[in-house]
Formats: C-alpha cells, structure tokens, sequence
C-alpha cells in the first residue's frame, strides 16, 4: 500500500477534477498540408481572408429580374430574356427595366438585377417570360459573405479537424495549417501470469489482452504510440521501465500491479521515483486506478483486468489525454433512455455497466444489458455499444424506469 496517501475512495467526479487540475496542453506545432491534417487538433485560430460567397450569387434555376419590375397581387407581367449567367462566368450585360437573365444556380447576379424567379414560377414564350403571383426582392439571392465574412473566425484551435473542416479550409484557399504536435503515450502491462499473445499459454497464464487494447484505443486518439511490451512483477524491471518510459513520452500508462498485493509493485514504485496524486476511485469496475507523474510523464496505472482497464481509460485517461493534446471539446455524450430489463447493483460506487442501446417497435431508443457485468468479462466491452450509468446510491433500476447511458460512438470520438 502506497505510503503517505488517505486511503478514501475518490469520488469519479472528485478524480476527474483532480486530474483536469493537473494536466495542460503540450506545446510544439508543426505545420502540415490540409489533407494531411485529418483528426489533427488545431493550433491557432483560423481566420477567413475572403467572403464566402465571394459575389451575389443564384440559389436557384430560374431568371434574374429587378425587384421594380415584380407583379403586384393579381398581376402578370412579362419581362424580356436578354442574357444568360452561367456559374463561373461573369454577365457582362447590363439588365434593364422590362428585361431579365436566364440564370443557374451558384451564377453571379448580373448588373442591374436584385431578385432570382426560380423557372418553375414563370412561363417562358418567344423570349419572353410572364410572371404572376406573389415574390419578394432579394429572394433565392445569397448575399456576399452570407457564410462568413473576410476576418471572421473560422475555427478555432483546439478543433480537432474533421472531414467537413477540411473541406471548409480547401474553400477558403487555405493550403497548411498549424496543429498541435502529437501526444507521445508509452504503455506497458506488468504481471507474471501474462502470456504474450501467439505463443501458448502455461498453466497458470493468460493472454495479454490489455496492451491490444490500449494501442487500439491509442491509435484511434492519433497519438504516438511506444508500446514496451510486459514488464516482470519485480521492483527493479518496473523501475527501469518508468524511467525508460519517461525517458521519451508524455504519458505512461500501464495495466496491471496497481492493487495491494504483495506482487503488485506499480504504486509503490511510483511513489519511489515520482509523486502519488490517488490511487483508489469509488467507481466499478476501476476501483484500483492511481494517477501520478514520474518525472515530467504524467502516469495512468489502470486496473489488471480488462473491462476496469477499459472503463477507467475512457473515463479518466482519454478526457486528460485530449486536454494534453491541445482539444477543447472534450465533453461526454450523455442521455437518459428507458430500460426494458431490471439491472442490479451495490450501493456505494458509481458503477458502469455494459449495455446495448436499441430501438423498440415504436422506433424509441432503449436499453438492456449485455448480462454478466464481471471485470472480467471483456466480451461484454464487445457485444455492447454503450455504457449505463447508475449512480453510487443506486440498488435497482425497474423495468421502464429511465437510466443514464454513454453510447460508444461518443467514448470514440
């Protein structure tokens, strides 16, 4: 047991207060193409140099007039086709009163005409078009700047650029942008009953599962991945990897040894070589989960098993390491569906339970469990796609009754 260190629990929210205090931003940029900028989070502000639109231009087919010559209630009136406005050519005619332009969509606005008729509002004959019923001035015209305007802000940094935002940058022109540097995370599991995985399992082992994991949930952040393979339950091979591991990373995360048995040296080791922040967290599974630095390296040592790793990952360490990685919208996505089968638990830690949110013969979305919830059970991680929340007060949920849920697509993104 780590020394010097209350051995309360942690509220979630207390722990994830404590690790947002204490972790920043890592500084360096570099500068890269926009296609090589996907899933990158934005160092600077990205600011338009020129309006979007660039002109007045048509949303629609149809014919330009001038507002001065639209029908009154009851009218009709009949305008002369004149000239044609194609996209990506300029009229270059002049359009007076009695007159009109033949116009299509995304063509500039020809001179002397404010008001685009959309062609299946008009009858056209000889050259000449008849107009009645009801129109405004200015309709179907997109004005210039209508999307944003030279100056403004376009994106911020901190965005973690998606498809959409590139193509927004390629539509002002923008060929490079200044990201943040990637995250440097070096992970490693420690036990002896580990069994790297294509070699075959002794009496007494198991497959190392949670390194797959952490470079899969790793790579899907866009960080730069230092996996050290499995470290010996012994003092000093723990010891070295800390100092190798900090060494070259930002962040060391390890699996396993991070309870309080004999064999389980992680903690204590931390304390030896860096500082101990919390070691303990009132929430299941995860509830041995210490958080620390060693040396400059902040520290993550997530529980051995391998659904508590998992959770204790997506709910601490993935939300720090999008801070540390410069992103500013790094909130969960939450809501409150109907549960259709009864779920159970202890009162006293804020549990995470498997779950498969689905839709019911009304189209409403609900949710049942995945069934065994152990720590386990990591094919419960797999045959879920959200995570239900119960509260640390919570004993039972009926069916029908609402309950908190965290999709996956929100955890992966």
């Amino acid at each position: 047991m780590p020394k010097n260190h209350s051995s309360q629990f942690l509220t979630v929210v207390e722990a994830s207060q404590r690790i947002n205090a204490s972790v920043e931003a890592i500084s360096g940029a570099e500068q890269l193409a926009i296609r090589d900028a996907l899933d990158r989070v934005l160092a600077t502000d990205i600011l338009s140099k020129i309006n979007v639109p660039p002109h007045q231009n048509s949303a629609m087919d149809g014919y330009a007039v001038q507002s001065l010559d639209l029908p009154n209630a009851g009218e009709t009136k009949q305008l002369k086709v004149v000239a044609t406005s194609f996209a990506g050519q300029v009229c270059s005619q002049i359009i007076q009163v009695g007159e009109c332009a033949r116009i299509f969509t995304g063509a500039v606005i020809p001179a002397g005409t404010d008001t685009v008729i959309m062609q299946e509002d008009v009858q056209l004959q000889a050259g000449v078009i008849s107009i009645t019923g009801l129109h405004q001035a200015g309709q179907h015209v997109r004005p210039i700047g209508e999307d944003l305007k030279i100056a403004q802000v376009v994106l911020k940094a901190g965005k973690l650029l998606s498809p959409a935002d590139i193509g927004l940058l390629a539509s002002l022109g923008i060929a490079e942008v200044k990201v943040k540097r990637r995250l440097r995370v070096a992970f490693f599991s420690t036990g002896d009953e580990l069994c790297p995985v294509g070699e075959n399992l002794q009496t007494g082992q198991i497959y190392d599962s949670n390194r797959y994991t952490l470079h899969g949930v790793l790579t899907h952040l866009g960080v730069d991945i230092i996996d050290m393979g499995i470290v010996a339950d012994k003092p000093e091979a723990i010891e070295n990897a800390f100092l190798a591991a900090a060494n070259c990373s930002d962040v060391i995360i390890t699996s396993g040894g991070v309870s309080v048995g004999d064999a389980d040296y992680v903690t204590d080791t931390l304390e030896r070589l860096g500082t101990v922040d919390f070691w303990k967290v009132a929430v299941k599974p995860g509830k041995p989960l210490t958080f620390g630095y060693v040396e400059q390296a902040v520290f993550f040592g997530l529980p051995g098993n391998p659904v508590s790793a998992m959770v204790t990952f997506y709910q601490f360490v993935q939300p720090a390491l999008k801070r540390m990685m410069g992103q500013t919208a790094i909130l969960p996505i939450r809501f409150k569906v109907p549960a259709i089968m009864p779920l159970k638990k202890k009162a006293g830690r804020l549990e995470f339970q498997r779950g498969i949110l689905e839709k019911d013969e009304n189209e409403q979305l609900v949710v049942k469990s995945t069934g065994r919830q152990g720590s386990g059970v990591l094919s419960s991680m797999s045959q879920a796609n959200c995570l239900i929340i119960l509260s640390r007060e919570c004993t039972q949920v009926e069916v029908g009754e609402q309950v908190l849920v965290e999709p996956f697509y929100g955890l992966f993104g």
